[in-house]
């Protein structure tokens, strides 16, 4: 009789956060330092296979083959806007074959030399939380992405930045698919990698995690105290206009938000920033800017006023810029900082709200009523 052949599965290393790297190195009794060499080649060095890691031995490459592997998400197609916006669509691995997309956002000097280069990468293959202006929150949910696939997109759009640019990437921004704090363990242990010096090495000042509000998770951010930047898709100034747009308001108001910022601030000291997309005759009177002034006030922070991109099936239209300037200039009057973010990227559908994968997709888990 035969014996049946034993199929192992490899361990994907890009699944392992730093300590369980360390337990997987200590299991193969290897010395302490190669964990720090591995986590170098996968995050730093943006290695996709062990044959790259010419520091380690042939016999320790050639095991390592064996048992293990390291997966790193592919470039399916990207796409230019005419303002220069990069919009990149990953491949995943896995039987499913999900698809993301992240934004590369470049700003320049008047003499065109480049300043800023943003990364708004994907933390999740669509959305659970259903916002009624979101192209994403329309596909519905379908998986977290791990923290190697949340950095593999920082890596490889880094190294098309230098390619094209001559500069590394200046800024992350979680604003892309999915809502970061639903997927907290990934997100919290992507932007440690992307901080650490033996990572990307990118400062944690310049690295921001936007939430629609996830209180419980806001309190678990400010316990860590990373110090990473926090943004609030706020959209709405009352619980009612709120309720209307962004179904997780029923359960998660703007009082439970109030109690969250709070903690948040007193814990980590650090300011905040509002994000509030600005619908025509919708929140765009000049009460809705007092009410948001007041808001603002909780705690320290910022009001980043967004010019919405018009999604195909949404009733919501961007206001109109005398709209705008009013509602501006209420917010000055409240003493309020603020700055307007004007569109991006919004012929190739790269902007805020518009990113979403349309390929005969099915709808995935979704808060919104169908």
């Amino acid at each position: 009789m035969e014996e049946e052949s034993t199929i192992v599965e490899k361990k994907d290393l890009k699944s392992l956060n730093s300590e369980e790297l360390k337990q997987f190195c200590d299991e193969l009794d290897l010395v302490g330092y190669r964990a720090d060499q591995l986590y170098q080649w996968l995050y730093q060095k943006g290695a996709s296979s062990f044959d790259e890691m010419t520091n380690l031995s042939k016999d320790l490459r050639a095991k390592l083959n064996e048992i293990a592997e390291v997966k790193r998400i592919t470039i399916h197609s990207q796409q230019q806007s005419e303002d220069g916006t990069m919009k990149f669509l990953f491949q995943l691995d896995g039987p499913e074959k999900y698809k993301v997309e992240a934004v590369l956002i470049p700003d320049f000097y008047p003499d065109g030399v480049p300043n800023r280069l943003t990364v708004c990468v994907s933390s999740q293959v669509g959305c659970m939380f259903g916002c009624s202006f979101c192209a994403t929150g329309k596909m519905g949910y379908f998986r977290n992405l791990t923290h190697g696939e949340i950095v593999d997109q920082v890596q490889i759009i880094n190294e098309i930045a230098e390619e094209k640019f001559g500069k590394k990437i200046t800024n992350i921004v979680y604003m892309g698919m999915g809502e970061p704090l639903h997927n907290f363990k990934a997100v919290v242990e992507s932007a440690k990698i992307i901080s650490n010096p033996m990572g990307t090495d990118l400062s944690p000042k310049r690295i921001t995690i936007s939430t629609v509000g996830l209180t419980k998770q806001i309190m678990q951010l400010a316990d860590l105290d990373i110090g990473i930047n926090l943004a609030i898709s706020l959209h709405a100034a009352d619980d009612e206009k709120r309720n209307e747009i962004m179904p997780i308001n029923s359960s998660l108001n703007l009082e439970k938000l109030r109690e969250a910022v709070k903690y948040y601030h007193e814990k980590t000291d650090n300011p905040l920033t509002y994000e509030y997309l600005l619908f025509d005759d919708f929140n765009d009177s000049a009460l809705d800017a007092k009410r948001l002034a007041s808001i603002a006030r909780w705690v320290p922070s910022k009001v980043n006023i967004i010019m919405y991109n018009d999604v195909a099936g949404v009733a919501l239209r961007r206001a109109r810029e005398e709209k705008l300037n009013q509602f501006m200039k209420v917010l000055t009057n409240q003493r309020v900082t603020a700055t307007v973010r004007r569109s991006r990227g919004d012929d190739i559908d790269a902007g805020c709200g518009q990113l979403a994968i349309r390929e005969g997709q099915e709808k995935g888990k979704s808060m919104a009523k169908a």
